[in-house]
């Protein structure tokens, strides 16, 4: 039975309160790479209590409201939810230790037809106990057994294009073997990225790594290559997700400059020449 669109609509998703720890974000930044090379002093910055910083993808984990289609009342099939494209924008740089509320909306619903799936958008935004807007995060949820619900909102986002020029930077990541395992620490406990048989069962050879923390290594490198380590200059971030990544293979990131302070850019994985994010666009002040 195809998704009930009001009922969609109108979900209500519970506020997030969240206690952020100095632990906590240390360990975002350790479960993106971050101190793979323990004598870089620009990594050791978000890895390290001493004027810890924090890294700006990391509000991809804060007010998080779990996996809250999967619950009877959204009326979704949860089993073929797929994240498609994620967005975040930095309003002020991210704490490092204090209390965060999470508040999440659905705000559109885009029918593609019978047999073709669903897109549901979404927004998230992080405030301070005193509501000051700290992050706000964009999510496109590709519904693929929800198609032909007739509840469209409105048009499709259009993806922002990717100049068809050799990139102005290219940088190179390794991800290790233990990444994924590392990763679900931050409250993604989904067996598909530790447990080989749940893996083999959803088609892959082995675990993959959760697309947040590809996203979260394509952001370092972005923070890299275009900021300088600055976490306050890296402003928004936006792109979709095309492929998985294996942890253990090499994240590559290709950057075009583009005018007012923007850059778009995408990312594959070298061992396999497979794009994994595409249609990205940064914002860098």
């Amino acid at each position: 039975m195809a998704v009930d669109p009001a009922r969609l609509l109108s979900y209500e998703i519970p506020e997030i309160v969240q206690d952020l720890t100095t632990r906590d974000t240390i360990l975002y930044a350790l479960s993106v790479g971050l101190g793979a090379d323990p004598l870089d002093k620009d990594q050791l910055r978000f890895v390290y209590e001493d004027a810890l910083l924090a890294l700006p993808t990391m509000a991809t984990v804060l007010g998080y409201a779990g996996f809250w289609l999967k619950h009877p009342d959204a009326g979704v099939d949860w089993v073929k939810v797929v994240h498609a494209e994620q967005g975040i924008r930095i309003h002020q740089p991210l704490p490092v230790e204090g209390r965060l509320v999470g508040r999440t909306r659905v705000t559109g619903l885009v029918d593609k037809g019978a047999g073709k799936g669903a897109l549901l958008y979404s927004e998230r935004r992080v405030t301070d106990v005193a509501g000051n807007l700290v992050a706000t995060l964009d999510q496109t949820t590709f519904l693929r057994g929800d198609g032909g619900c007739g509840g469209t909102t409105g048009p499709a986002k259009v993806p922002h294009p990717t100049p068809e020029r050799a990139p102005d930077l290219i940088l190179d990541l390794e991800t290790s073997p233990s990444q994924a395992l590392i990763y679900r620490l931050n409250g993604d406990y989904n067996p598909l990225h530790a447990d080989p048989g749940v893996a083999t069962k959803a088609g892959f050879p082995r675990p993959i790594l959760h697309g947040l923390a590809t996203y979260g290594v394509v952001g370092h490198a972005l923070l890299k290559a275009l900021c300088g380590y600055r976490p306050e200059s890296l402003k928004a971030m936006d792109c979709r997700f095309t492929a998985p990544v294996f942890p253990g293979e090499t994240i590559r990131t290709e950057i075009w400059h583009e005018d007012g302070g923007s850059a778009a850019f995408r990312a594959r994985v070298i061992e396999r020449d497979a794009i994994v994010l595409s249609n990205g666009r940064a914002e860098v002040a």
